[in-house]
């Protein structure tokens, strides 16, 4: 019968670790397989990631383009038309989208004007296009801005 208890890896598929620096018979004693001399075989030696051994690294070779803004605000997006799927009345929030699966990652929320809205609803959230508040106003709700960050 096969069960839990009775497998086993196949024969010979689990092999003992190399034993290195335990002697001259296993092999891999004295220097263990690092060679001689040099400076992959001192202790903390080696190369840091990206050295080409002097060479121009591949990072400073390729040429350098635009501005990446450190202050920048990312957030997530979610049109007019994915609001129609809350009833009249609703307060619409950053943590009712979340729980809709409206919106994946944290952080701030901004509503676009992409479709239509049939909904008279209160959206509270971090930032609405203008578009976007437009329409809301145009079916009846109200936009609320909340300054998060």
């Amino acid at each position: 019968m096969l069960d839990l208890a009775s497998l086993r890896p196949a024969r010979g598929s689990r092999r003992k670790p190399l034993r290195k620096g335990r002697g001259i018979g296993s092999g891999l004693g004295k220097t263990a397989g690092r060679g001689q001399k040099g400076q992959k075989s001192r202790s903390g030696g080696g190369v840091r990631p990206g050295f080409e051994g002097g060479q121009m690294p591949l990072a400073r070779r390729m040429p350098k383009r635009g501005f990446r803004n450190p202050f920048r605000r990312e957030f997530a997006i979610v049109n007019v038309s994915q609001l129609n799927r809350f009833p009249d009345g609703t307060v619409i929030t950053p943590d009712l989208l979340r729980e809709a699966g409206l919106v994946k990652e944290p952080g701030p929320v901004k509503i676009l004007g992409g479709g239509e809205l049939k909904r008279s609803i209160t959206v509270k959230v971090e930032a609405v296009s203008k578009g976007a508040a437009d329409k809301i106003a145009a079916a009846g709700g109200k936009v609320e801005v909340e300054a998060t960050c």
